[in-house]
């Protein structure tokens, strides 16, 4: 069964990478706008999407600039500012309201989850500066009824973001950041 896992996440890292490419690039451009001006880039990740905030703030290569984003710390937040908002869905209740007052407050921000359905109106996806799509809309394994199980939404966000960390880091080495 491991096996068969590690076959369909590679394949869905691949997916990724092909459709989103474009999306990362931009994603890295704007998040590092902030550390390049005088801006931070804050990380926000709902439910089990914590385990981005953890990795950038905690892991073994920090994302330079960068602090989680609580709801105490949003008045704080200035135009210089970035916010990465990573959630599974984008019908996430709690990523739907801060993306709405992120739009409002004219704060830039890149979101990350999957698009549940490609004609709904989200704030997530709709007032995101930049929206990469996690592309995990079913289960990576079968079961005997036909059904589908295994989401590693945070395996999928994660590589994300070590797709927008490699460039954040990439662009500041150029100002020496």
């Amino acid at each position: 069964m491991l096996k068969i896992f590690s076959t369909q996440l590679t394949g869905l890292f691949k997916k990724i990478l092909e459709n989103e490419e474009f999306s990362l690039e931009d994603g890295a451009r704007l998040l590092a706008q902030a550390p390049i001006g005088d801006g931070i880039i804050y990380i926000f990740g709902t439910k089990e999407m914590k385990a981005v905030e953890v990795e950038a703030l905690e892991g073994a290569e920090p994302l330079k600039g960068a602090k989680a984003l609580n709801k105490a710390q949003f008045e704080e937040l200035t135009e210089a500012d970035r916010v990465l908002l990573i959630s599974r869905h984008s019908t996430d209740d709690e990523a739907k309201e801060l993306a709405s007052n992120l739009w409002d407050k004219g704060i830039p921000f890149v979101s990350i989850s999957t698009i549940e359905d490609e004609d709904a109106e989200s704030p997530l996806t709709d007032s995101a500066d930049v929206h990469i799509d996690l592309r995990l809309t079913k289960g990576l394994l079968p079961d005997e009824f036909g059904n589908r199980f295994g989401f590693p939404h945070s395996m999928a966000a994660l590589f994300v973001y070590y797709g927008l960390k490699f460039e954040i880091d990439e662009m500041l080495s150029e100002y020496d950041l």
